[in-house]
Parts: structure tokens; C-alpha cells; sequence
């Protein structure tokens, strides 16, 4: 019991943090997600609410306190039309949220970002219904960084479950392991490709998800828990649950959108885009390679589905992927993915080491690694090769539960 009590306890203290720590006047908060941006300009996504205020005195039984400030969460009412008033270096903006109490700004700023650090600070303040007032973090690339990173999260960072709150919880409170929570390794190879081959360059990370914004506070959690380097989360629905809406409104999916834009934003840095494919990564990859050409240094896409239609959209990525001179790895797991960066020179070689040393502790004696290449001469010449079904066909090559990792590149990608 008293172990089912600290998982609880645990469960429910994340579920209740975001109304403890960020209450403002009279049941106003104004929250902040973290942003980014370059030196000529930053993106930020926040939220105005109200919710009942907490009730004075120290509470002796936690979950009690926990469960009626969970439901205050639960019960609390978005804003529309609040003006919040943006300070970010000398420059000054006034942001209204929309129905949904979210509000997003764009601002240049009028003084350059001191150029020693990657993260800067934004003050937000609301004057009206009550006063209120936010700081939010906001990362800028530095000058020393060299690409950018951007990765899904479900099924590619962590195991699927992220949209399902309670399994999430469970998973992360409960059975309380990396290995059940995070793929194996990915720890050390994100934090590689974050601090680059010289190790300083603090390269930009950039997440998406399928989750609503309000499981922030839970990856948040599961970032710091798990080590891997924080970054902004840029989630692609806007929807939460209420009394009044218990089903999650539908959006638009802003994935490819958002790749788009920080593309454009980042335009003087190459990509790497991060995936699986048991979703819709490898037919946005592909659209983005198709579109911008020259772009992407490498698509790693991790291999959790064998269906048929989806090595089909693996194909069509392959050959986008070859037909660009760029690098496609479809890996069956973090070591392959770190060899292959390694191998390009953008994460150091002893980062091979550490995630296979961050894998086998959470996996034990690994597999011997089976690596598959389809290489040919020229980009063209290795498309072909992929629309002749090679990448099929060093799929259907493995043997036992763990598929073949399959690099499809040009030749004159090596060294």
C-alpha cells in the first residue's frame, strides 16, 4: 500500500502542479509555453484562465489538497479577448487570445539577444480582468550551433501512450523505469545532437506532438526525468476537456506548417527530422524534402510498424530522401541512429558507446547490429534501386523480433 500511495501521490502532484505554481491575482493565470526564435524574431504560445483559488492554511492530507486542486484545473474557464501586454528587448506588443484563452506572439526584437547564452527571458503582464504577470523562457539558437533537430515524440521518443493521460501517468509514476517509458538510449543521443561534435554548440531541439497542451507539464516531466535536453514543445492541437467540452475538439494538422516556418526562420541551417513509422512522418518528411531541396541533412525515421501501406510511404520517403542527396535511416533502434550520425560528424563517436551503454541497461545484451545499405553511384541511380523494391526486400532480410536497421543514400554521402 505504501507503495501504491507514493505513485499516487506522484500522479497527482503533476496533475495539480500547473494550478499551485501558477496561480495569478483572484484565479487569473497567464501561462507561458517555452518559445523560440532567431535574432530577428520570436514565437511564443500561452493561455489566459481563471480557476477557483486555492483555500487558505496548509492541507495535512495530500491527496485531498491534490484532488480539489486537480479539480479546480479541470473546472477552470479560458478567457477571450484578454489583452496581454509583450516586453522582449526594448521591442513592446499587445497579444489578445482567441475563444480558447490561447494567445500566440510574434514580435522582432528592437535590441539584439545578448549573443553568450541560448536562452532569454520575455515578461508578460495582463492589466484586466485582474492583474497578472508571466515571464517565459525563449531559445535562440547561438552562433556556434550547427543544425537544427526536429522530432516527433510519440512512438519516437517515448513509447506510445502520450495522448492517453492516465496510461502516460501510470507509465511514468507507476512503473517508474526509463526502459517502459523512453526508448532505449535515446537519453544519450539526444543530448549528442543537442551539444553537437564539439559538444557546445547547443543546437536547437525542437518537438512536436499529437497531445493537447494541456499534458505539458507531464512531458516536461518526463524531459527532466529522463535527461534528454529541453526544448520547445510545439504541440499540434489546441484542445483540452472541460465540463462543458469532454471530447477533445479536432484541428488541423499544423505539422507540416510548422517544419515549414522554422525551416524559413532557420534559414541559414541545415535539418535532421526525426520520426517513426507508424504515423504520418514519413509522408510529411517526404512533402518536406520534395519542397525543400538541399535542406535536410538526414531523415531518421525509428521502425515500430511492418504494415504493408506503411512501408509503402516509406518507399516514396526513400526515394524523395535518395532523389535530394540526402541520407533516409530506417532505424530498429537509438545505436543505429548514433552510428550513423557519428559517421556523418554530427554528434562525437563516443556517443556510439553511450547509447549503447544507456540501451543495454535498460534492455540488457543487445542483438548483434544488422545493417542493410542501399547505395548506389548517384542520387538518381539509388532512388531507383528503392522503386525496384531494395527497401523491401532488406526489410523482409531480417530475422527475429528486432527488423534490420536500412540506410538508403548516395555514394558520395560517405565520409
Amino acid at each position: 500500500m505504501a507503495t501504491w500511495r507514493r505513485a499516487l501521490l506522484r500522479i497527482m502532484s503533476v496533475g495539480a502542479r500547473p494550478v499551485r505554481e501558477a496561480q495569478g491575482e483572484r484565479g487569473i493565470v497567464l501561462e507561458p509555453y517555452r518559445g523560440y526564435g532567431s535574432k530577428s524574431e520570436v514565437f511564443l504560445i500561452g493561455r489566459v484562465f481563471r480557476q477557483s483559488q486555492a483555500t487558505p492554511g496548509a492541507e495535512r492530507d495530500l491527496i485531498r489538497t491534490y484532488l480539489r486542486d486537480i479539480t479546480r484545473r479541470i473546472v477552470r474557464r479560458a478567457l477571450p479577448d484578454a489583452a496581454v501586454t509583450v516586453r522582449f528587448y526594448g521591442a513592446e506588443e499587445i497579444v489578445t487570445t482567441d475563444r480558447d484563452g490561447y494567445f500566440r506572439v510574434h514580435m522582432s526584437p528592437r535590441e539584439a539577444p545578448p549573443a553568450d547564452r541560448s536562452w532569454h527571458t520575455m515578461d508578460l503582464a495582463l492589466d484586466q480582468p485582474r492583474p497578472a504577470r508571466a515571464q517565459a523562457q525563449i531559445f535562440i539558437p547561438r552562433s556556434g550551433c550547427r543544425y537544427v533537430v526536429i522530432s516527433d515524440i510519440d512512438d519516437t521518443i517515448m513509447r506510445t501512450g502520450v495522448a492517453n493521460k492516465l496510461m502516460m501517468l501510470w507509465r511514468l509514476f507507476v512503473q517508474d523505469a526509463g526502459s517502459r517509458v523512453a526508448f532505449p538510449g535515446v537519453s544519450a543521443l539526444y543530448r549528442a545532437l543537442h551539444n553537437g561534435v564539439t559538444g557546445v554548440e547547443e543546437n536547437p531541439m525542437l518537438y512536436v506532438s499529437r497531445a493537447p497542451w494541456g499534458i505539458y507539464a507531464i512531458l516536461e516531466e518526463f524531459f527532466r526525468r529522463h535527461g534528454i535536453p529541453v526544448g520547445p514543445i510545439l504541440f499540434l492541437r489546441e484542445w483540452g476537456i472541460s465540463w462543458k467540452s469532454p471530447l477533445p475538439r479536432k484541428a488541423k494538422d499544423h505539422k507540416r506548417e510548422l517544419i515549414h516556418n522554422m525551416l524559413s526562420l532557420y534559414g541559414d541551417l541545415p535539418f535532421i527530422l526525426i520520426g517513426d513509422s507508424g504515423q504520418h512522418d514519413p509522408e510529411v518528411y517526404r512533402q518536406i524534402v520534395e519542397e525543400h531541396p538541399g535542406r535536410v541533412l538526414a531523415v531518421y525515421i525509428r521502425n515500430v510498424s511492418r504494415h504493408a501501406r506503411r512501408i509503402r510511404e516509406i518507399e516514396a520517403l526513400a526515394i524523395a530522401v535518395a532523389q535530394a542527396g540526402s541520407t533516409l535511416l530506417l532505424a530498429a533502434d537509438s545505436v543505429a541512429i548514433a552510428e550513423h550520425a557519428a559517421k556523418l560528424g554530427l554528434v562525437p563517436s563516443e556517443t556510439i558507446a553511450d547509447v549503447r551503454s544507456g540501451k543495454a541497461a535498460d534492455e540488457g545484451p543487445e542483438e548483434p547490429s544488422r545493417i542493410r545499405r542501399i547505395e548506389r553511384p548517384t542520387p538518381g541511380e539509388t532512388a531507383e534501386a528503392v522503386s525496384q523494391g531494395n527497401l523491401e526486400s532488406a526489410l523482409a532480410s531480417g530475422s527475429g523480433s528486432t527488423p534490420p536497421s536500412v540506410v538508403v543514400e548516395p555514394e558520395s554521402r560517405e565520409g
